[in-house]
């Protein structure tokens, strides 16, 4: 599972802030927007606290998806098991989208289900969009990278960290061979990555502990990511 929750600032924060669970924040733990940050732990439990973003009603919703207009779809939440149904649904039912914008992303709650949903984005040739504001974590940027043609502008923003399973274990307590890594280098090849960047990206990625994240911002991104 990987996912950073974005919770509105206000009584939750000052709660907190006023119960010590979350310190002064540093320089590390302000988001490219300029959204603070904030780590706060509760028994085994690790969340990071954001500054959400505005998300557009839409038209019509299914699951985590808004339809915007015929040729524009958004994503407003974290992926999960049923993802995949969802967004067939909506495909279905607004054939003539293009473009999924990527705009209040948390992560998912499922990675095998997250990993099938970019390789349905990619198989319908779907374009991928960050706008300014929006902000992609987690488990989102695999469905960033599921673009036939991506793209995000200035003030949008990514984080991203080590995936880690039901047990806790993270990518480096397994065999680089094992399958649990290879799926994610097989789908990151399957979207246009060389041998050598996926290696690199999926490095870069596994640098940062699960319970943490390394915040990118749009520039910053396309340095590991082409956009096109």
């Amino acid at each position: 599972m990987r996912r950073f929750a974005a919770l509105a600032f206000g009584p939750v924060l000052a709660a907190l802030l006023l119960g010590g669970a979350i310190g002064p924040l540093r320089a590390e733990q302000v988001a490219p927007s300029g959204r603070a940050i904030a780590q706060a732990e509760a028994g085994s439990e690790r969340f990071v606290v954001v500054a959400p973003v505005p998300v557009p009603r839409g038209i019509a919703s299914y699951g985590p998806f808004r339809v915007l207009d015929a040729t524009r779809a958004a994503l407003v939440d974290a992926t999960d098991e049923r993802s995949p149904a969802a967004f067939t649904a909506l495909l279905a039912a607004y054939p003539g989208i293009t473009t999924l914008e990527l705009i209040e992303c948390p992560g998912t709650d499922d990675d095998r289900a997250n990993l099938r949903l970019g390789r349905m984005i990619r198989a319908r040739g779907l374009a991928t969009h960050v706008p300014g504001g929006g902000s992609v974590r987690s488990g989102a940027v695999e469905l960033f990278l599921a673009g036939l043609h991506r793209s995000a502008d200035p003030g949008a923003e990514f984080a991203v960290h080590a995936w880690a399973d039901e047990r806790g274990r993270e990518p480096k307590d397994y065999a680089a061979s094992a399958p649990e890594n290879r799926s994610y280098l097989d789908y990151y090849r399957e979207m246009g990555m060389s041998p050598t960047e996926a290696d690199a990206f999926y490095a870069m990625t596994n640098s940062v502990p699960n319970a943490a994240a390394r915040w990118m911002s749009a520039a910053q991104m396309a340095e590991w990511v082409r956009y096109e």
